[in-house]
């Protein structure tokens, strides 16, 4: 695969004009054909399209802009890791900084780094192994409390559950009394999403608050409000501990304006990173068990044969190989980060293209994780495309939902964890059906979603399940 194309001419040379070169795509602009063919609101729809049309790769516009899809492990390579540094974060992406401030989704070059320095010991392995009790016992406490035949959406209970493990192990905090205030305000926020990318100026425009940005202004100063409580209670502790929020303190020890919107920016970033993505992986991994019983028959086989009697615990990780495989199988259908943009800062090659600085690059791991030349007979639920062999196998970034890169997320072995020993927990317990009749859709917002909730009744197990 080529690198970026250099264009930097001799002096006192006249610079002839670039001869760009574009993939194969639609011949129309994309606004014309939003009006007839695909809803702004789901782009999935429109990757399927290009990708069963065009292929490996596909260009389009959208007003003045050029836009290139990608789906090719070796076309995503080049754009993540062999060219990173031409690109920065893309469109969609800076609009979240309308939420999440410059935090270490949205930051770039030194101000990222910085930031993801400050945070790695935090996500050290080792730890990562302190934090698995905690989420052990709040996966408990959880289960305790459902009751057999009962109805739940599970897609808010594990929004709930995510929330107070992050909270607690990251940013040593208790939110159980304000987890439904925080949940509330960022569903409000997701719920908006759409029409904030859409909206042109919403910048600007969230100053003079029309009808939607005065929903999300609200509650947006509803998610601060917790988050700066939380910034100022660890301010007034006398002993500096170990968590996340700890080593930023550390080294925003001012506590003046800047300091604190920076602290502020960082928090609430990883909260969404750490406990949204998970919460929605869990709430996929229930509804596909619940429609494949044979999978299920094995997860709880397994659950009930290397956990006799007891809870989970860190070192029992490498022995729920299975739970494992189900998680990542279900992250392949239904990958919480289902999509990721770039924007070129300079003229760049890929493969036999030339193309213009400003050009935004655009992946999918939902349309990538479900290609039948990686992944044959892609919308079966298979846990057993991920064993390690199959793994080895496997041609790198063809399985993405953790990006990849010097991007790639700092808490990728935080949330596996955290995703088997959740399941292991619950599941020990608990078996889930899907409602009858339920409707279940994904919906791309920052997170796939399931857009109308997972509702799901409990079933109790057998005496050999409890612990």
């Amino acid at each position: 695969m080529a690198t970026a194309a250099r264009n930097e001419a001799p002096r006192n040379e006249v610079r002839k004009p670039l001869e760009y070169r574009f993939p194969p795509g639609f011949q129309r602009n994309l606004l014309w054909f939003a009006l007839r063919r695909f809803r702004p609101a789901n782009p999935t729809l429109l990757f399927q399209h290009l990708a069963r049309e065009y292929g490996d790769i596909a260009h389009y516009k959208i007003g003045w802009n050029h836009i290139v899809f990608l789906n090719h492990p070796d076309y995503i390579r080049e754009v993540l890791v062999v060219q990173n540094e031409n690109f920065i974060k893309e469109r969609t992406v800076q609009r979240t900084k309308m939420l999440l401030g410059e935090g270490m989704i949205t930051s770039e070059g030194a101000r990222h780094r910085s930031q993801r320095q400050v945070a790695q010991p935090a996500f050290h392995r080792q730890r990562i192994s302190e934090y698995a009790s905690t989420m052990v016992r709040e996966a408990a406490r959880v289960r305790d409390q459902w009751r057999p035949g009962e109805q739940r959406d599970m897609a808010i209970d594990m929004m709930h559950l995510t929330l107070t493990v992050v909270a607690q192990t990251l940013f040593a905090t208790d939110l159980r009394e304000e987890v439904n205030e925080l949940a509330s305000a960022i569903n409000r926020i997701m719920g908006l999403y759409n029409f904030l990318v859409m909206l042109p100026a919403a910048e600007w425009l969230v100053h003079v608050r029309p009808p939607g940005l005065a929903a999300f202004v609200r509650a947006r100063k509803r998610v601060d409000a917790v988050v700066y409580r939380m910034i100022a209670a660890h301010r007034q502790r006398s002993s500096h501990g170990s968590s996340l929020l700890d080593l930023m303190l550390a080294v925003s020890p001012d506590g003046g304006p800047g300091s604190e919107q920076s602290l502020r920016d960082q928090v609430i970033t990883i909260f969404l990173a750490g406990y949204e993505t998970v919460a929605n992986a869990l709430s996929w991994t229930w509804y596909l068990l619940s429609q494949n019983p044979d999978c299920e028959r094995r997860f709880h086989d397994e659950i009930d044969h290397e956990l006799p009697g007891r809870l989970p615990a860190f070192d029992d990780l490498p022995r729920l190989r299975y739970v494992e495989m189900v998680l990542a199988e279900s992250m392949r259908l239904y990958p919480p980060a289902w999509a990721m943009g770039r924007y070129a800062r300079n003229d760049f090659q890929l493969g036999d293209f030339l193309l213009p600085a400003k050009t935004t690059v655009l992946m999918s791991q939902f349309i990538t994780h479900r290609d039948a030349r990686y992944f044959p007979d892609p919308l079966r639920f298979d846990p057993e495309r991920f064993t390690p062999e199959a793994r080895s196998r496997r041609t790198k970034l063809t399985y993405f939902p953790f990006g990849a890169g010097v991007r790639q997320c700092i808490g990728e072995s935080f949330a596996c964890m955290e995703g088997v020993l959740l399941l292991a927990t619950l599941a020990q317990k608990w078996k889930l059906r899907l409602v009858p009749g339920h409707r279940v859709e994904p919906e791309p917002l920052i997170t796939l979603r399931p857009r109308y909730g997972m509702r799901m009744q409990l079933e109790a197990r057998a005496e050999t399940g409890k612990a």
